[in-house]
């Protein structure tokens, strides 16, 4: 399977390429990947720097909104499009959110109708829990059939643009799909986000900001397990389903803040409760039941174990995110591989 995966520089999308062409792929030699990522502020190619020798990858530096690169890629035959590429962060989105439409909505949009016209069998739309909006507490989980209520331009922007999959399969039959998952944690995270944010400020022994009063609830996920159920589903799901994912790890901020303070050893005087952020919500929580019934797929990871893990990686990656936070990794492509591609 030739598969176009975008966004994979980024943090999801560098760990399925990895996952899919890795040691832990149950069939590494059953796809080839192209990469197609713009490499925007959270694009790092250092993500996927083992993968330029292998024989089943290549990079493609652009963007999802230029419908004439994505028509020039898909004539390779492509045979799915995985699609990870968006702007993410919330906060972002609430000072640009003009960004966060056209990469979105409009990108999807264009992948979309390249798809049609090139007859590409799997079309994966990776989307959030965010979608859903906000939950009460005690209130049921989000199931795949809860009305969409997003409460951030960015939740609106993913909302949007499962609406454009969706009527892409129902008007003109592409056989689309749409993921909708919790909140991942794990290896090669921007450190903008929440769990690489406290453990590289603690180990540095830097306040560690927390919005509120820390007890907005999340769903946690290792990116590891969210991997192998896009792959499930890329291989098994339904087509026109919607399928959501869900790490059965759902922790206030607070308690994530503790544990990660907990793992490294460090003390509870470094949490600084700060203004919370505008529309923020209160309660997320997956219910995965449907995939895991129909495609037989279940997380791997316990949350501990998972936390662990991952505070251990970013110990033993320190250049990689001291890079991040100096900005000196925007020269590794420059450096390292735009040479190779010209």
């Amino acid at each position: 399977m030739k598969i176009l995966v975008t966004g994979g520089a980024g943090f999801i999308g560098s760990n399925f390429i990895y996952f899919l062409l890795g040691p832990k792929s149950p069939n590494p030699h059953d796809y080839d990947i192209l990469n197609l990522d713009k490499l925007t502020y959270a694009g790092n190619l250092e993500n996927v720097a083992d993968l330029p020798s292998n024989r089943g990858y290549q990079f493609v530096q652009g963007d999802i909104c230029d419908g004439q690169l994505v028509e020039t890629l898909l004539e390779r035959g492509v045979d799915a499009i995985v699609n990870f590429a968006a702007e993410s962060h919330v906060d972002r989105s609430l000072y640009e959110p003009d960004l966060f439409i056209k990469t979105n909505v409009i990108g999807v949009q264009v992948l979309l109708h390249a798809a049609l016209r090139h007859k590409i069998k799997r079309f994966i739309q990776v989307s959030t829990d965010e979608v859903y909006g906000s939950l009460p507490p005690g209130a049921p989980e989000f199931s795949e059939d809860t009305h969409l209520a997003p409460n951030s331009p960015y939740s609106a922007s993913k909302a949007a643009a499962d609406l454009l999959v969706r009527s892409y399969y129902k008007t003109y039959g592409l056989p689309a799909v749409i993921t909708r998952c919790s909140n991942n944690y794990g290896p090669y995270q921007f450190p903008e986000k929440l769990i690489p944010l406290l453990i590289t400020n603690a180990m540095e022994d830097n306040p560690l900001p927390i919005y509120g009063d820390g007890l907005n609830i999340r769903d946690w996920i290792h990116v590891e397990d969210h991997c192998r159920a896009v792959q499930t589903i890329l291989e098994k799901g339904r087509e026109g389903e919607i399928y959501n994912i869900g790490g059965d790890g759902e922790r206030t901020n607070l308690e994530i803040t503790e544990r990660v303070l907990a793992i490294l050893g460090k003390p509870k005087s470094l949490i600084r409760f700060v203004a919370d952020r505008p529309g923020h919500d209160r309660r997320y929580a997956i219910d995965f039941s449907k995939l895991k019934r129909d495609l037989g797929w279940s997380p791997l990871y316990r949350l501990e174990e998972g936390l662990e893990k991952t505070v251990r990686w970013y110990l033993d990656h320190e250049e990689w995110w001291r890079r991040i936070k100096s900005g000196a990794y925007r020269d590794f492509y420059q450096k390292h591989y735009k040479e190779r591609l010209t």
